[in-house]
């Protein structure tokens, strides 16, 4: 628990999703944040954000995380469509060691990428680059209750 609380501390998306910071937040509930990239790579750029702080995909808990991250992934949806409807939009994660901040964030993108060069940044490339949260969905899904254990 000191390393999330030292982790929280020093993160910038700590300090947003606590509202230690002036980002316009775009969504808060009691499990995630959103809130507009910084750094735009497309038409519209979102990230969503557990509260909690969790460093990458790979902290992911198959039971404990399924939820939350299809509840990002709802929100990020919501979001889209609310701003962008007309637009093919893009959903994911980058991994270690291409994230940029460690905390987890998923992208949501209403594409085009702007500029265009940009996409070369959501390529999946297999245990590297970014995974799109419909697969990363089915990598943490929990596993099914063996009958002859319960």
């Amino acid at each position: 628990m000191a390393g999330a609380l030292a982790a929280s501390a020093s993160c910038i998306f700590c300090q947003i999703a606590n509202k230690s910071t002036s980002t316009s937040l775009l969504h808060c509930d009691d499990k995630v944040v959103a809130f507009q990239d910084i750094n735009p790579s497309a038409f519209r750029h979102y990230l969503v954000i557990p509260v909690e702080h969790i460093p990458t995909v790979n902290d992911l808990k198959r039971k404990e995380d399924y939820s939350l991250v299809n509840h990002m992934s709802e929100v990020g949806k919501m979001l889209l469509l609310r701003d962008a409807p007309l637009s093919k939009h893009r959903f994911g994660f980058h991994q270690p060691p291409l994230n940029s901040v460690n905390h987890l964030h998923l992208h949501c993108l209403a594409l085009p990428y702007t500029p265009r060069w940009r996409c070369i940044k959501y390529l999946s490339l297999g245990s590297l680059g970014f995974i799109e949260t419909e697969k990363l969905l089915e990598k943490i899904r929990p596993l099914p209750m063996d009958p002859s254990k319960v």
